[in-house]
């Protein structure tokens, strides 16, 4: 039998990479989405293309607080097993200061930080018995919240301090970890040439990173690494050994 993932936000972007990466490792993948219905089952036809009953979608709103131990209880009464848990799920928003409002607030931290640890902590019974692994995606700019997003890195702190914690309490038989990006793809919403290309100056490696490099460096923490928990590895090209201010290249 297969060991089986549940990648949280896997429709697009780094979340879907990195299913495609866990896949060819030899995984079964579950993708999570939450409102991008057709990139999902794009995707779950593609991965079953290549294998066939080898992936499968589920839908979920993370801001829910239910919806953590939601998808767990599914996943246990599908297939009983779970190898691996990515939560990749991500909320990007800017909260300039004087426009925060607790609603916002509170959804960005329900699914930047609560989420996870809800899902970590329902998936615990089923990692155990497999002896799997948590890899939590964090951000570069945890440690260092810039302008206009305090809520969405003060999230990703939280996340990267339970990353800490949930090693040494799911220690002996579960590992967790951590990955922080730096400028892997730009947002979205953001087309400042001149911005970009500033924040690359920052970077020693001087280029953009790829979304292939969050997913092997999943991979490799999901699949060779079995001494490896309670480590965050920052994929950023080395930008934080020289320092960082932009905010373009989030992940």
């Amino acid at each position: 039998m297969k060991p089986l993932a549940l990648i949280t936000g896997a429709a697009k972007r780094l979340g879907a990479c990195t299913a495609s990466h866990l896949h060819e490792r030899g995984f079964d993948i579950i993708i999570h989405y939450h409102r991008s219905s057709t990139a999902a089952e794009h995707l779950v036809t593609t991965l079953n293309a290549r294998r066939a009953a080898s992936a499968s979608l589920m839908q979920a709103d993370l801001t829910d607080p239910s919806a953590s131990l939601a998808l767990i209880e599914e996943i246990q009464a599908d297939h009983n097993r779970l190898d691996c848990l990515v939560n990749n799920a991500n909320r990007f928003e800017p909260t300039p200061l004087g426009t925060i409002e607790a609603s916002h607030a509170q959804a960005l931290f329900q699914c930047n930080f609560l989420s996870p640890v809800l899902l970590a902590q329902a998936a615990w019974p089923l990692l155990r018995e497999q002896r799997g692994c948590i890899i939590n995606v964090l951000d570069i700019h945890a440690d260092k919240p810039p302008a206009q997003h305090l809520i969405y890195a003060t999230a990703k702190a939280a996340l990267a301090s339970a990353t800490l914690g949930l090693a040494t309490e799911m220690a002996p038989a579960v590992r967790v970890n951590g990955v922080a990006p730096g400028a892997i793809l730009w947002p979205t919403q953001h087309h400042d040439e001149a911005a970009q290309s500033s924040l690359l100056q920052q970077v020693p490696l001087q280029t953009l990173g790829q979304p292939t490099d969050i997913a092997r460096t999943i991979g490799f923490l999901a699949c060779d690494a079995p001494y490896i928990t309670g480590q965050i590895i920052s994929v950023d090209g080395g930008r934080t050994a020289r320092g960082y201010d932009s905010l373009v290249g989030a992940n």
